[in-house]
């Protein structure tokens, strides 16, 4: 029994979420196997070999696999997958991407977002929007699973020793194209690795009184800035902000909250946070029940005096 971990990478080093997803493939018994498929990503399959548990490092290396286009990716995950039991994938943008084209080329059910291995054939996942848990039991010879990263503690980045074993790479499908990409600027951590994260909600009220209250406390702290869906559909912060179900899921060690109401969807996507904050003048703000630490006071006082106080 083999797991295949699908790496997500820029070539260069792993992502993050990578590492999670290794130890969610740990847990399923057996050796745990790294697909590194990248342009010049021999640095990325070096940084995979350094990870603690992997056995082994398969590198395809190919012009057509430098942006991770869905297509190709998926295709070189077919060429080698009857040897596994378990194919992971981080729950990403990128992981969702690919995860589902594999399962229905070999005809077994994706089990998608995991936060816990049971055994080698059963698996809990989030529904109702985290408010259930479902346990799931496949019978499939091969269990295509994206793993939810706030889920799992991430394996150790170095300390292994693993072989890296270079692939025949499969030919370009032709059926996509790279064609160019838009990447916001940000001198902040990135939301989801970020370990503090300093959330604002709609009851800020614009753009400008979000900035003016949310960001000294963040810089102070060091911290990424996050929002809810109220707040990003208002037009007071960028869709790349956006906490919660349709947004990006995060478990830091600190995550404020600050004029945010907690809704069903944006708790979804941060309950899991080692310590949660709450500054809501509601004191029947859903935001309370998962609150480790609660203020009932108005965030246009309350924000700039802990900023002060800081």
């Amino acid at each position: 029994m083999t797991a295949l971990v699908i790496a997500e990478h820029d070539n260069a080093s792993l992502k993050g979420a990578t590492l999670n997803t290794i130890a969610a493939a740990l847990q399923c018994g057996g050796d745990v196997h790294v697909l590194v498929a990248g342009a010049n990503a021999g640095a990325a399959a070096a940084a995979a070999a350094q990870v603690v548990g992997v056995a082994k490092v398969l590198h395809a290396e190919g012009e057509h696999f430098a942006h991770g286009l869905a297509e190709n990716i998926s295709a070189q995950v077919l060429a080698i997958a009857s040897g596994y039991s378990h194919i992971l994938f981080p729950a990403t943008a990128s992981g969702k991407n690919v995860a589902p084209r594999v399962a229905a080329k070999l005809d077994v059910g994706q089990i998608s977002d995991i936060t816990k291995v049971d055994s080698a054939d059963t698996f809990e996942r989030p529904i109702y929007a985290g408010n259930a848990i479902a346990t799931v039991k496949s019978k499939d010879a091969t269990k295509v699973l994206t793993v939810r990263t706030t889920g799992f503690d991430p394996a150790a980045a170095t300390g292994g020793s693993a072989a890296v074993e270079t692939l025949a790479a499969v030919a370009d499908s032709g059926k996509s194209s790279f064609q160019g990409s838009e990447i916001a600027k940000n001198d902040r951590p990135e939301l989801t690795a970020a370990k503090i994260i300093v959330s604002g909600g709609r009851a800020l009220g614009s753009t400008e009184k979000f900035m003016e209250v949310m960001t000294p406390l963040a810089d102070k702290l060091g911290a990424a800035m996050g929002a809810s869906r109220a707040a990003v559909d208002a037009g007071y912060a960028p869709n790349d902000w956006q906490v919660g179900q349709t947004g990006k899921i995060v478990a830091p060690q600190l995550y404020i909250a600050a004029g945010i109401s907690g809704a069903i969807q944006h708790l979804a996507g941060m309950k899991d946070s080692k310590v949660i904050v709450a500054i809501n003048k509601d004191p029947e703000a859903p935001i309370f029940s998962v609150a480790d630490y609660g203020l009932e006071a108005d965030l246009f006082v309350a924000v700039p005096e802990l900023v002060a106080a800081l």
